[in-house]
């Protein structure tokens, strides 16, 4: 190990999976800004595209929990290379579609490559990030999605323009396989095994994580404990909230406001990526909350108060938003709303590597899992909702309900409680 670095290897780490959720939101992203393109390409309907952008949520769901699973067994390094080598794949492939079935298909598979991102970044942070820096860390990376989608929207809508919808995909693709071969060089699952790693720094991780060094090497989980956990299904709920909220502005929002307020492309996609911008201020301010609490020795409330209030905030932005005859306040209210929802990502993914310990890959696997069901039916609701009723209004009522009842689930939470699930 070298002596004390003039930046600690743990924040260069940090800078990584920043930049790894940044290119996790620009790929997701991507269908939603090429709608039009490849909806005429391919001649499909809204309620089709509306399943081709669900399908992912649908495939990133399922394998939450076994990417989870995998980064406790293998560790980040060799998952998140894997993971992201294979999305970039699809991500690329989705280019060469030439009917429904075989976006549904590719859909399918990138959302479930896609799946280990968050997961093995869980797990990176219970081995590197001591716990009165997990909330603002946290809060780094997903602001990274947030501001890696708002440079989508208007970046690729210019892209699509220049390239053509299929290259735009092959471009991107390229870009996850660079992350990821740097990763698998540069990192190491273990702080004390990184040669840039300094002896007080490891020191400084071991005395302030609730880790134990070699804990990992025989450890089991229990899928019957995990699932019969109270505070898993907590969890659970409140992130599907969170999601059906958020995940809207990835899938519906862009072409929303381009129908709705008689935008082109490239101002529906300045507009769109407003409330981006302002879910990586909710991430940034909710980091800082949930470890400024934390140091105050108010742990629960900690991950408690910066959710509430978030879910307040998503509730009330986004019922105000459909009452905007124009389109600049109604961005202004759903910017609120998507602060608010993504105030709530740190404290849930702080909590899951809090109470699930050596097994956060696969607690917050899980959790993901059943945020991104939300996702998944986000994505079909919109449009179904709208065909039903001829009006947007009871898809946001619907969210802004899910929003409230979460609020609920957030104060039975406690965080302070490691689950008991590992096998005996």
């Amino acid at each position: 190990m070298k002596t004390k670095a003039f930046l600690p290897t743990r924040f260069k780490m940090v800078f990584c999976t920043f930049l790894l959720a940044m290119i996790v939101l620009f790929d997701r992203i991507l269908l939603s800004v090429a709608k039009d393109p490849v909806a005429e390409s391919l001649q499909l309907s809204d309620k089709q595209m509306g399943w081709a952008m669900s399908i992912f949520a649908l495939g990133y769901a399922l394998f939450q929990t076994p990417a989870g699973l995998f980064a406790d067994k293998y560790g980040p390094r060799k998952i998140l290379t894997a993971v992201v080598a294979l999305w970039s794949l699809f991500t690329a492939l989705t280019g060469a579609v030439w009917n429904y079935g075989v976006l549904m298909v590719v859909r399918f598979l990138f959302g479930a490559g896609e799946a280990g991102a968050f997961p093995g970044m869980a797990r990176a942070i219970y081995s590197w990030i001591p716990l009165q820096e997990r909330g603002i860390v946290n809060g780094i990376n997903f602001s990274g999605g947030r501001i890696g989608a708002a440079f989508a929207l208007p970046l690729v809508a210019w892209l699509i323009d220049a390239v053509g919808w299929r290259l735009t995909f092959v471009i991107l693709g390229a870009v996850g396989l660079l992350w990821g071969v740097f990763w698998f060089f540069w990192f190491r699952d273990n702080p004390e095994d990184h040669n840039g790693t300094s002896e007080e720094e490891v020191a400084f991780i071991h005395a302030n994580t609730n880790r134990t060094v070699g804990e990992e090497k025989n450890a089991r989980i229990d899928f019957g404990k995990l699932f019969r956990s109270k505070t898993m299904w907590l969890l659970m709920g409140q992130y599907f909230a969170s999601n059906f909220t958020f995940f809207f502005c990835l899938t519906w929002l862009f072409p929303h406001l381009k129908v709705k307020y008689n935008l082109d492309a490239l101002e529906a996609g300045f507009y769109a990526s407003a409330p981006l911008i302002f879910g990586a201020l909710g991430n940034w301010f909710s980091g800082f909350l949930v470890d400024y609490i934390y140091k105050r020795n108010k742990w629960a409330l900690s991950r408690k108060v910066p959710a509430i209030i978030g879910f307040v905030l998503a509730s009330v932005g986004i019922v105000a938003s459909v009452y905007m005859e124009t389109v600049t306040p109604a961005i202004v209210f759903i910017s609120i709303a998507v602060f608010g929802a993504d105030m709530t990502l740190s404290p849930s993914w702080s909590a899951c590597v809090d109470v699930g310990k050596q097994f956060s890959g696969a607690v917050s696997g899980t959790m993901n899992m059943a945020g991104n069901i939300g996702s998944f039916l986000t994505a079909l609701a919109f449009p179904y909702l709208l065909d039903m009723t001829g009006s947007e209004i009871p898809f946001f009522y619907l969210a802004a309900g899910l929003n409230v009842l979460a609020i609920f689930l957030w104060m039975a939470v406690r965080p302070q409680n490691p689950l008991a699930i590992e096998a005996r």
